[in-house]
């Protein structure tokens, strides 16, 4: 898988589970190209089904779909899968208990030249207002394989982030993986970094070795989802370390930071420190401007996690 492309990934998992599962269904609002779901199109035509640029009608199609016993993957850029989309979500979805399956693609800064309009900085913090929704964000191939696998089989709506490019491989075929824990991938004795997201969770992991360098052990957590998150986790190296640093493509105040801000409430001796869009719109630019731009890089997240380790 390390040449793929995730939503090439999203798409053969897709294809894999409809063979063996005919309630399996696709959709779109006119973005299977983007969306790289184009195969599963050709492979099951009568299950694939584009909406046209009609975000909304397509989450009312997928509920009507999955109160008949299907279960659909309802799929269009995060911007308009949370900001379109987010009152038929709620209501004809999630308060249903309908297992309609949203998921937004091009994240945070991955939408680069599609511009500010296009950038989703807010789309889990609106998801994060749905009781009991499932938010998760894998961070390469395998965890999107597997996560995409739980939740087809999870009888729950849930809210899916995909990064649509390729990326390096973090987790070994085979890794195991659940909704609700996140995954160690460093120890380390000064801080821990609790990322999210293919793009931060390999910042997070090239800030630690930067940090590494300085004398400076960061543990790293992939957190993975960020509903229901890891809190024995998280806590415990929280604990273990007196600091935590969130790190993620979103604002932080509503995203995982937020998240994190809320488990770590009253907790005494952890420090806390978040990396992330602070309260700003995104704009047009390549993928390496936009993290400069925003302070995304590894840098930025070594920077912040030097301070809070020795505070």
């Amino acid at each position: 898988m390390e040449n793929k492309e995730m939503r090439a990934v999203y798409c053969d998992t897709l294809k894999s589970l409809a063979a063996a599962d005919p309630r399996i269904m696709v959709l779109e609002a006119d973005l299977m190209k983007a969306s790289g779901t184009m195969p599963f199109k050709a492979a099951y035509p009568d299950r694939g089904i584009d909406a046209g640029v009609a975000e909304a009608n397509m989450v009312g199609v997928a509920a009507g779909l999955a109160s008949e016993g299907k279960i659909p993957f309802a799929a269009t850029f995060g911007c308009f899968a949370s900001r379109r989309d987010f009152d038929q979500f709620f209501l004809s979805g999630a308060y249903a208990k309908l297992p309609v399956k949203l998921v937004g693609t091009d994240p945070g800064v991955t939408a680069a030249f599609n511009g500010g309009t296009h950038m989703p900085f807010e789309d889990i913090g609106i998801m994060r207002n749905v009781p009991g929704l499932d938010i998760v964000e894998p961070s390469d191939a395998v965890s999107l394989e597997a996560y995409v696998r739980l939740l087809a089989a999870s009888g729950k709506p849930a809210y899916l982030r995909l990064h649509r490019k390729a990326v390096e491989p973090i987790y070994k075929e085979g890794e195991k993986f659940e909704l609700g824990r996140g995954k160690l991938l460093r120890e380390g004795r000064d801080l821990v970094i609790v990322s999210l997201g293919a793009l931060m969770t390999h910042e997070a992991l090239s800030a630690a070795k930067l940090l590494a360098s300085k004398g400076i052990e960061a543990a790293v957590i992939d957190a993975l989802c960020v509903k229901p998150i890891d809190e024995k986790l998280i806590l415990d190296w929280g604990r273990k370390t007196g600091a935590v640093l969130s790190v993620e493509n979103h604002q932080c105040t509503t995203g995982l930071g937020g998240a994190l801000a809320w488990l770590l409430a009253g907790r005494d001796g952890i420090r806390f420190d978040s990396v992330g869009i602070h309260d700003e719109f995104g704009e047009v630019g390549t993928l390496e401007y936009l993290q400069q731009r925003f302070k995304l890089t590894a840098g930025d997240i070594a920077a912040k996690a030097e301070k809070l380790a020795k505070v």
